[in-house]
Order: C-alpha cells, then structure tokens, then sequence
C-alpha cells in the first residue's frame, strides 16, 4: 500500500481521484492500492524558545543568545487530529512506501519531512514531482515517481532556511525589544527589505531639484532639441545664438531596430507585472495563481523559472493556440509561434515557467472571480508574446546645424508590430489603460520625411526648462525588483542573481512588514506605494549592518542554494548564522538617545517584569505594549474579584514597582469574614500571570 501525502485537501482530493482512492475515510481517501491524505499547510513546527526552558518565556538579555543544542518540534495549533490521522496511516502494517505530494518546493518538501520526521517514519519514501495538476500531469508523475533521497539536499536547504531564520528572529527581536522598550520584530530577510525601503525614502526626502535648459528649433512643426545644459545664461546665449538664423539638415540616419518578445512569467515577474496592471499585491498574485494552480488551469507558480523545457517542445503549440483562441479577443491576432526562444533546459532546475494548461479549454472560465480570470489572461498573453515574433520598428535620427550649433530629433516607427499586436489588443479592453502603455518607446511618434541638406531659413527659437525629478517611491513592482537584485541597479539580465528572499517568500516577506507596522500601503487602489513607518525607520536607524544589508542577506540566501546543489554544508551554514547572532548580541551597544525613536502613543503605568516593554492601560487590563511578550493584568481576574476586591490601575501600579500591594478588606469565601494581606506578583512567564497571599499580623476582621 502506497500512502501519499499531499499539502491540502484538495490537492489530496484530485490525487486521489486520478489514482482511483475514492473511498472516502476520516481524513483520507483510500482505494486501488493507494491511501491519500494532507497534511493542512504546515502540521509540525519549530518549537517557541519556552520549550527548551521555561525562562524564555520571559524575555531578558542575560539569556540571549538562545542558540538551541538540539531542535525540538511542535504540532501547530489546532491540527493534532489531523497529524494523528497521517501518524495512524504511516504506522498501518500495509503501508509499505510513503509518498511525498507536497508542493514540488523548498517549503513543499520541508512540511513533508517534518511530519514524516515527527511521526518517527522509517519507510521508504518516493517523491511526486509535477508543475501542473492536469490529470495527464499527475498519472505521468505516478509513473515515473522520484525516490526521496534525490531531495534530501532541497530538504536540508529548507531546513537551514527555517532554522536560521528562527536564531535571528527570536534573539534579534528579543535583543532590540528589551533594549529599547518596546516590539521590534526583526529578521533575517525582512530587516533588509525594510532597509531598503528606508534608503529610498531619505533619498527622496534629501533630494534637492536641479534646473536643467533645453534650446528648441521648431521648423513649421518639426522641433530639434539642443544639449541639456545646467547653466541657464548659456542657454539664453545659445537661444540669442540662434535667433534669426537658417537651420541646415546635416544627416538623416535610418535604422531598422527590433525588440525580442518578453520571457514568460516566473512567479516574480508575474506579481510585477500584476501590481502595475491591476494594482494586485504580491500577496493576492500569489493567492490568485495558487488557486488557478489547483484547479488545474495554469502550471506550478512558485517558480524561478522564466523558461520551458525542450520536453515540452511539442505539446505547449497547442496550449498557445487554445490560449490564443480564448485571450486574442477576435480572429485580428495573427499567431506566431516559436519555441526555441522559450525552450532552454539550463535555465530551469525545479520547476518551468508559469503558462496556462490545456484545462482552460474546457472551463467555465466566466465563472472564476474577477482577480484569478485577470491573473490567467497575463499568464496567457504572456505565453502568446514570447513565442511571438520580434517587434520590427525604424528609428531615424536627424541632426541639423544652427550658427555652428548641433540639434537634433529622433523618431520610430512600427514596421511589423510581431508580439506587440497581441499586447495592444490587450491592453485596449482594459477599462483603465497602464502607465506603461503611454510611454512605451516603440510607439514613439514617427518623423517627417526630411532631406540631407534641406534648409529651414528661420526656425522659432525657444528653451524649454525643466527639473531633475527625486527617486520614485516604492511599489510592489518596484520593491520586488529590488528584492531580486538585493537593491543593485542595473544587474545584467543573464547573470545569476544574487537575491533577497525566494520568488515563494517575498510575498510573505511585504505582509510582515505590513502587519508588524514597520511599513504602510498609501496611495489609490490602483497605485500603492510602500513607505516605512516612523518606527520602521528608528528600527533601521539603530540596527548594525549585518542585520539590514540586503547584500549580506542575499550572500546568505545564495548560500541556501549552495545548500541544495550539494556544494555547501548545512553545518557550515548554520555555524555561520549562529556565530553572526552571537556576537550580534555580544557587541551590540545601545545608540545613544535611541529610545526616544520609539516614543509610545500611550501612558506607561510600569515596566514589565518579562522584557522590560511599558506596560499600559486597555479596556480589560493592563499589558505590555511589546504584543509578543504576552504579559498581562486583566481587570476581571478570579484571584481579586473572588476577595471582591478590583485590580485597578493604583494596584497594577504598585504591584509592578515593587512586585507587591496591601489590600485591606479581603473577603474570604470559606469563613465570609474580611481580611487584610499583602498580594506578591508570582509570574512565572506562563499564559496567565500568578499571584501569593502574605498574611499580616491581624488577619481576621468582622464581617
């Protein structure tokens, strides 16, 4: 009996409908000598800092680092049922193999192990390696299963990935929160990407406009431009110059240029592109495309790929054309289709590139929301252009000469609109037309026809003055580039790039950014730009560089991949993040006036005796502003309300500045008489905070 695992239910439940396991069981599916279940995302986890001791619920400097001996795991919230299911199904006398469904990925593999690992697993394992849930793809991939050790490095790669992130996670945040008062979640990809989005915006706020002169000659209609130049007296001098004399066309040069379709889509080019046609975030292009993915409309989408392979070769013409006969929008499109400028075997190494499948044909494609059909009309247009022909189109340039001085025009025209016309024709129906399309240079006006020699005798002299323009604010669009290249500018397309995060990550990457407040979203529905908060910046301001670098990041993450090519150990990696921690919160110093970068919104009653955050003031209680920490004096609590006594915030006061307060007036419930004691603070680090009665001298008062 094979036992397969899949990531979801319903990946679980087209697996199992092809393979014929269609009895349905408690949490799995079993027939034809398969059994099939899920493990619901992520079943096992790396354990909190408080399961190798409970001190570290607390949080204190004195016990960082936490660098733990020997990784422990635990069961996500809520999914115990469904990890006794799997551990029952891998411990049944007639499973002999287990096979590994999970998402053909670095993290696909990672839920796998780990759940396997935890229920102590020793049967052989095969892997289920497809980049589409077409039937044809799944019954191919049954048939020619992978045996699990070929993944044990793409495992050990995933299993660093977490693990690391974990060492920096817990100790960076707990180092910066508890020195300066207050959360501050930092990480080993996220920091970096904040920094980067801080870098931008001082750039933007330092920037100082520069007045630049341009003379034009307009000659009926047909303007020439002179050099920019900074000096505005020497562009009044030019225009002086010039005034009044004869304009003589010294060249005319014509080119026939051409510009190569566009890649297909990896998963980062599509979110891009996405952002800046549709305002999607990253998040929702990758929710979008995974739903597309299980219902079998479009292939694998958390790829690096921007290629297909020459397997491929045959079958994909056919895809192209159903794409085309759905997306084309009439029969105006004439098809091009070319292979080899997409086939390249080198340039994929997990998964292919993100194209629609032969499924499209027979869905109901109406009936899917409005976000996904958009996301699958990128993916199919896509496919149609890159196979496309090249976009032919003539440049000319003319230069003329004006009283010794050089001008000239350039111009371009379309000559054969190759892959363009299935790009225009999209982008026609589209009911608010992209910035892009308005400033697409091939659709630049074309020249007059005009003559070597001809002679203007009196142009119209003019000078057209304008600013340097600062930096852009940063999209998504824009900030996923970055996050590509480790904010480099200008990387050549072909070479290896040396990234931060992976195209399955940056999406969570941006959300954590927005929801731990260090940055926001402003802007209409269709443009958002992402600023750093004012406590996203502090952040910046008081991390070292090994922390925010977007450059040592990405040395990190192409080290994972070394991981997983076998050319680097995952003890050499761990050592390394492990000693950079270490002398992280060994030598940390806390900048001077840091503090009053994070100054509270709210009245601070106390310090917290876990991480030394302010403690403050809400409807049910008073509790550390630092949200991870966990500490809290809730107004209603049994200890207090069972003497009839209030804890209010005189006595929260108190009993955080000294750890004990006298009440007088105790009821007791066992004698119905009232008395007088002094309550300690006994908090030891757990979910509820403790407290100790001590006695005084005269205990006992009438009722």
């Amino acid at each position: 009996m094979n036992l397969v695992i899949a990531e979801k239910p319903s990946v679980a439940q087209s697996i199992a409908s092809v393979i014929g396991a269609t009895n349905r069981k408690d949490g799995y599916m079993e027939g034809s000598g398969y059994l099939v279940s899920w493990c619901v995302g992520h079943l096992v986890e790396l354990a909190p800092a408080d399961a190798y001791n409970e001190k570290y619920a607390k949080w204190t400097y004195h016990d960082l680092p936490i660098l733990p001996a020997t990784w422990q795991y635990a069961v996500a919230n809520g999914k115990d049922k469904q990890l006794k299911i799997l551990r029952e199904l891998m411990s049944r006398f007639d499973v002999d193999t287990v096979t590994a469904a999970t998402d053909a990925g670095r993290e696909g593999e990672l839920i796998f192990r780990l759940v396997y690992n935890h229920c102590n697993c020793k049967k052989p394992i095969k892997r289920l390696w497809i980049s589409s849930m077409e039937e044809s793809a799944i019954e191919e991939g049954f048939e020619n299963l992978k045996d699990g050790a070929e993944y044990e490095l793409l495992y050990q790669s995933a299993l660093c990935r977490s693990q690391a992130d974990w060492i920096v996670g817990i100790n960076a945040t707990r180092l910066f929160s508890v020195l300066y008062h207050q959360t501050l979640n930092v990480g080993r990809v996220v920091s970096p990407t904040l920094a980067m989005l801080v870098e931008r915006e001082s750039a933007i706020s330092s920037f100082v406009p520069k007045p630049f002169y341009t003379v034009q000659l307009d000659c009926n209609g047909f303007v020439l431009s002179g050099e920019r130049l900074s000096d505005k007296a020497a562009a009044e001098a030019l225009c002086k110059a010039c005034d009044g004399q004869s304009v003589t066309i010294e060249s005319v040069e014509s080119k026939e240029k051409t510009e190569k379709p566009p890649k297909l889509y990896d998963l980062t080019t599509l979110q891009r592109e996405a952002n800046r046609m549709f305002g999607f975030t990253a998040q929702q292009t990758l929710d979008y495309t995974q739903s597309l993915y299980e219902k079998k409309l479009v292939t694998y989408p958390r790829t690096d790929s921007r290629f297909l392979t020459t397997d491929m070769v045959e079958s994909t013409p056919a895809v192209v054309k159903t794409a085309a006969k759905i997306f084309s929008f009439g029969n105006t499109l004439e098809l091009s289709i070319n292979m080899e400028q997409v086939t390249n075997n080198s340039k994929v190494s997990d998964h292919h590139a993100i194209i629609p499948t032969m499924t499209v044909s027979r869905s109901k494609l109406a009936e899917l929301p409005a976000g996904e059909r958009d996301i699958l009309s990128l993916i199919a247009l896509r496919l149609i252009c890159a196979v496309g022909k090249s976009c032919v189109y003539g440049e000319t340039v003319i230069t003329a000469d004006c009283g010794n001085n050089s001008f000239s025009a350039k111009g371009r025209m379309v000559l054969d609109e190759g892959f363009k016309a299935a790009e225009w024709l999209f982008r026609s129906t589209l009911k608010e037309k992209p910035e892009r399309e308005t400033g697409d240079s091939v659709k630049t006006a074309a020249l007059p026809s005009i003559n070597q020699g001809k002679v203007f005798s009196s142009a119209k002299v003019a000078i057209k003055e304008g600013k340097t323009t600062p930096p852009k604010h940063f999209t998504e669009d824009t900030l996923l580039s970055a996050m590509e290249t480790a904010g480099i500018e200008d990387m050549p397309e072909d070479v290896e790039r040396k990234g931060i995060g992976t195209p399955a990550t940056r999406a969570g990457i941006l959300e954590k950014l927005i929801k731990t407040e260090l940055a926001e979203r402003k802007g209409d529905k269709k443009t958002q730009h992402l600023l750093p908060t004012h406590k996203g910046v502090s952040l910046i301001t008081i991390l070292p560089e090994a922390i925010q670098s977007p450059q040592l990041t990405a040395e990190w993450e192409e080290k994972l991949k070394h991981i997983e090519r076998g050319e680097l150990s995952a003890d050499a990696f761990m050592q390394g993040i492990t000693d950079m921690t270490d002398t992280l919160v060994k030598t940390y110093e806390v900048v001077k006036g840091g503090n009053v970068l994070f100054p509270s919104h709210r009245e601070a009653i106390g310090i917290c005796p876990r991480c030394g955050g302010n403690v403050v003031e809400n409807k049910k209680g008073f509790a550390c502003e630092n949200r991870d920490c966990g500490f809290a004096l809730w107004k209603e609590n049994k200890f207090f309300t069972a003497k009839k006594k209030a804890l209010t915030r005189a006595v929260a006061t108190e009993l955080l500045k000294s750890g004990k307060v006298k009440l007088t007036g105790c009821f007791s419930e066992k004698t119905g008489k009232t008395y007088d004691a002094i309550v300690l603070l006994d908090d030891t680090g757990g979910k509820y905070v403790n407290f100790k009665m001590d006695f005084l001298q005269k205990k006992w008062g009438k009722k």
